[in-house]
């Protein structure tokens, strides 16, 4: 079906804040463009232009128009404007994330939707998660028996990376602080260089320049976390060839082997580098929202104990005090959902989804989307509408306990997965971490601040591909 375009007299653009010359509103982004584009709605309205050096970009922050964007005009606006960050080493050529709509991309989408995340898959590795998450909670444990504090955001990416690692490669990923803190390090630098505003993708002729430095930066990253994927896939590879010459001796059953057997099946979707390059899409998108997401949980939980009060009185009725909770549980602890979703709505895990681009001029409102404009939905501006949200500062679990609202793509004013054909893929897992972490330690310990203090824990946040806490949360546990 042919694209809408629109008559010549309703080509205009929405509107936005006066651009400078040459750099036009780029001054205006600041370290937290989720915040200050927020502001800016405020005065030029859900739908506004942003002059960012030669880039026309169209800003929305509304549910309806999120809607328009993600699912009424979802084909128009598939395709992504690639940050040069990305472009290191040629990971766009790669990623699942930057890929053009084309038939590899759609390969690769459907390898992740059948293969890697289908409901099929996850619940034949659920018991992965559940060593994971006792993992977890021996750490935490041990933790308690010294009195010391645990940092939840480093026990968190453990939990997760070791997850992934053992469902992808059969091995845990990390095991000594060391190694933690050097692998979470690399992946949110990674994250913060792609997600920051960079001059090069604005003014023309400076990307072979690369005058801030991003795409070194990011370079130096990928090549240190695809040397770890590339080194477990070719020694996978080498003991795949000598169990052909011993046909008795069985494989591993994980998710490497299956996509090698792609492999061997069809070279031009699936071959080796592919592998690497997928895995590094997958871990970074997939420990840094989720990490980032049970630290935001744990603070809110901190600054609310009657809050915490409540989950922890669901889960004691629900699953007995002190237990770890089992994925069957999760249907029957619909406080603990909501307190999931009231951190995705307060901390969106991707505060400003990845750039699309518009394939052609769209109609949108009163507006014309001009061809090649990049597009920007503002989560966090949407998740925070007095409009959209009552008391939308307020930490309140309890509203979606009367809102039939989900995280999966089907309810615009709540979409900290993205939504439409661009959606994360790997949601269902995450979400299913989220809960077994969450829910475990509430049910198996007790928790207090450093200090003793209650209430006192920093909120402040840290602007990147994922939205973190600017300061660590270090808390003490207790039996």
């Amino acid at each position: 079906m042919a694209a809408f375009q629109p008559p010549l007299e309703a080509h205009k653009l929405p509107p936005g804040p006066t651009p400078l010359p040459i750099i036009g509103s780029f001054h205006l982004l600041g370290l937290k463009p989720h915040k200050s584009l927020a502001h800016l709605a405020k005065a030029h309205g859900p739908i506004m232009t942003l002059k960012l050096g030669h880039v026309t970009t169209i800003i929305v922050s509304s549910p309806k128009l999120s809607k328009s964007i993600l699912q009424t005009h979802d084909h128009l606006f598939s395709n992504r404007l690639v940050p040069d960050a990305v472009t290191a080493l040629n990971h766009h050529r790669h990623s699942l994330t930057f890929l053009p709509v084309c038939p590899l991309w759609r390969s690769l989408r459907k390898i992740c939707n059948t293969q890697l995340f289908s409901p099929k898959t996850l619940d034949a590795t659920r018991h992965i998660r559940r060593a994971k998450i006792l993992d977890l909670l021996r750490d935490v444990r041990a933790s308690c028996a010294r009195g010391e504090a645990v940092d939840i955001g480093k026990a968190a990416f453990k939990t997760t990376i070791n997850l992934l690692s053992n469902t992808m490669f059969s091995v845990d990923l990390v095991e000594s602080e060391g190694e933690i803190g050097d692998f979470k390090e690399s992946v949110r630098r990674m994250l913060d260089e792609v997600g920051r505003p960079n001059v090069s993708d604005y003014v023309k002729g400076l990307r072979w320049v690369d005058p801030m430095g991003n795409r070194r930066r990011t370079g130096v990253q990928f090549r240190r976390l695809l040397g770890v994927f590339g080194g477990l896939v070719s020694e996978r590879v080498r003991l795949r060839g000598g169990r052909g010459q011993n046909a008795g001796e069985e494989g591993q059953n994980d998710m490497l082997e299956a996509l090698l057997d792609i492999a061997e099946e069809d070279s031009e979707v699936m071959d080796a580098e592919r592998i690497q390059r997928l895995s590094l899409d997958l871990f970074a998108a997939g420990t840094d929202t989720t990490t980032s997401a049970l630290e935001w949980a744990m603070s809110e939980l901190l600054r609310h104990p009657d809050i915490m009060s409540k989950a922890k009185s669901e889960l004691d009725k629900t699953v007995g005090k002190g237990k770890p909770i089992e994925e069957s549980h999760i249907a029957s602890l619909p406080y603990i959902q909501a307190i999931v979703k009231e951190t995705f709505r307060l901390h969106p895990a991707t505060p400003i989804l990845p750039p699309r681009r518009a394939d052609t001029d769209v109609a949108l409102d009163t507006y014309t989307i001009p061809e090649g404009a990049q597009v920007l939905v503002n989560v966090w501006a949407i998740n925070r509408d007095p409009n959209v949200w009552a008391k939308p500062e307020v930490f309140s679990p309890e509203r979606f306990l009367e809102l039939e609202i989900d995280v999966k793509g089907r309810h615009f004013e709540l979409t900290p997965f993205g939504g439409g054909r661009r959606m994360c893929p790997g949601h269902p897992l995450a979400l299913r971490m989220l809960y077994l972490m969450l829910g475990s330690l509430l049910n198996c310990f007790d928790w207090k601040l450093e200090e003793g203090g209650r209430g006192n824990v920093d909120m402040d946040d840290k602007f990147g591909t994922t939205l973190t806490k600017a300061k660590p949360l270090l808390v003490i546990p207790f039996v």
